[in-house]
């Protein structure tokens, strides 16, 4: 099944092998999330250009990532990024980070998805981290109502989607040992769309999922 939604923030030259097994776990991958410097940043990168080629031949989604400070960052900002993304990777979606969970900023996020949809944003994923109110459903195709480390979401006491069936949810979790069962838990939390990674601290998303380091 095509669960795995990685974000992984490594240039290919630097880590090659790891993009490798990225591709090559093509057919259990929802998408992968491409982050050449905190969005596309300021020129093409030939690197990244060619793994984002090898994906989209291999049939994943290739969602450019763009900060949007919850709901602080000019829209027009965003709307470039996800327009470089597009003209110098190929992406066909977007992953919005750090997006409100609250209500108020909607009117905000449902422009900025049509502008997204506009530049060819075929799948669009909203990180709020937390569980948002429902209307955000909305717009996204995927919501990412947790991120944090394993110890936190071991802990937290899970409360049931109340947004309907339209949106598949994500947990992004790190922090996690060898030895956990990150996708059953998320699982059973209703999370169609997961991805689990031994890294920490500021950068936990410079390391892979246990699933593709032992295939």
């Amino acid at each position: 099944m095509s669960t795995l939604l990685v974000p992984y923030y490594e240039h290919p030259s630097v880590r090659p092998a790891e993009w490798d097994a990225i591709v090559a776990a093509a057919p259990r991958l929802y998408g992968v999330v491409l982050n050449p410097a905190s969005g596309p940043g300021d020129r093409p990168d030939a690197a990244f250009a060619e793994v984002a080629g090898r994906l989209t031949a291999a049939g994943v989604r290739v969602l450019g990532y763009a900060d949007t400070d919850y709901g602080r960052r000019a829209a027009g900002d965003v709307v470039r990024d996800l327009t470089r993304h597009r003209d110098w990777y190929g992406t066909d979606g977007a992953f919005l980070d750090q997006v409100p969970a609250g209500p108020e900023e909607f009117e905000h996020y449902q422009r900025l998805a049509v502008a997204a949809w506009g530049v060819g944003c075929g799948t669009l994923v909203l990180n709020h981290g937390t569980a948002p109110h429902p209307c955000y459903a909305r717009i996204a195709d995927v919501l990412v109502t947790f991120e944090g480390t394993w110890a936190s979401y071991r802990a937290q006491h899970p409360r049931p989607w109340p947004g309907g069936p339209d949106v598949r949810l994500c947990h992004l979790v790190y922090d996690v040992p060898p030895d956990a069962d990150p996708e059953g838990l998320a699982r059973a939390r209703g999370a169609a769309v997961h991805c689990a990674v031994p890294g920490t601290g500021d950068h936990p998303w410079g390391t892979l999922p246990y699933t593709l380091e032992n295939p």
